[in-house]
C-alpha cells in the first residue's frame, strides 16, 4: 500500500519547496504540488486549464471535483510507495471528500499531515518577495490567506482527532525544516 503525507501551510510557508527538497533527496519519495498539477493543466491550454486559470488568477479555490480527479490520478500514477502532496486540502469540503475517496479504496493510506506554520507577516514578506507571477500581489495574497485560514481550525481538528497532525516551525532556515519533516516521515513509517 502506498503511504501518503500531506503538507499544508499558508501561502509563502515554504511547503512546496520543503516537499520538493525531500523528494529530491530521496528517490523513494514522489512529490506532487496541487498547485503545480493545476498550473500544468493551465499551461496545457486545455479547456479545463482555462477554467482552472479563472479561479487561480483570482486566488480562489478550484472546484472540488477537478482537484480530487487531479490528485487521485497522480496518486495512482506515482512511481514510488511514499508520496508527498503539498497544498491540499484547502477547504473542509476538500478534506472530507478526499477522506471519503481514501477510505473507499485500499491502494493509498494517509499517514501524516504536516502543517508548516508561519506568521502572516512572514508569509506576506515571502510571497511578495518571490515575484513569481501576476498572482503575487498584496490583494491576491490577502485573499489567499483568507481562503487558507478560514477553514484551518476545522481541518486541523479533523486530522488531530485521527492523530495525523504534526506542526513544523516554518520560520526557520529551510535545512532544519526539511530535516524535521524527513525525520517525522521515517518515524511514522517505522511504526
Amino acid at each position: 500500500m502506498k503511504e501518503l503525507f500531506l503538507i499544508i501551510g499558508a501561502p509563502g510557508s515554504g511547503k512546496t519547496t520543503d516537499a520538493s527538497l525531500i523528494a529530491r533527496a530521496d528517490v523513494k519519495i514522489t512529490h506532487y504540488s496541487t498547485g503545480d498539477l493545476l498550473r500544468e493543466e493551465v499551461a496545457s491550454g486545455s479547456k479545463l486549464g482555462k477554467t482552472i486559470d479563472g479561479f487561480i488568477s483570482k486566488g480562489d479555490l478550484v472546484p472540488l471535483d477537478v482537484v480530487i480527479d487531479t490528485i487521485v490520478s497522480a496518486l495512482k500514477a506515482a512511481p514510488t510507495q511514499t508520496i508527498i502532496i503539498d497544498g491540499y486540502p484547502r477547504s473542509v469540503e476538500q478534506m472530507l471528500e478526499f477522506d471519503k475517496v481514501l477510505s473507499a479504496q485500499n491502494e493509498v493510506s494517509l499517514k501524516g499531515v504536516f502543517e508548516v506554520r508561519v506568521s502572516e507577516e512572514v508569509a506576506k514578506e515571502r510571497v511578495l518577495g518571490r515575484n513569481r507571477g501576476a498572482d503575487d500581489n498584496e490583494e491576491v495574497f490577502y485573499n489567499r490567506m483568507k481562503v487558507y485560514t478560514e477553514p484551518l481550525e476545522e481541518i486541523l481538528s479533523f486530522y488531530q482527532k485521527k492523530r495525523l497532525h504534526f506542526i513544523i516551525d516554518g520560520e526557520r532556515a529551510i535545512e532544519p525544516i526539511v530535516a524535521d519533516i524527513r525525520e517525522l516521515i521515517g518515524k511514522i513509517q517505522s511504526i
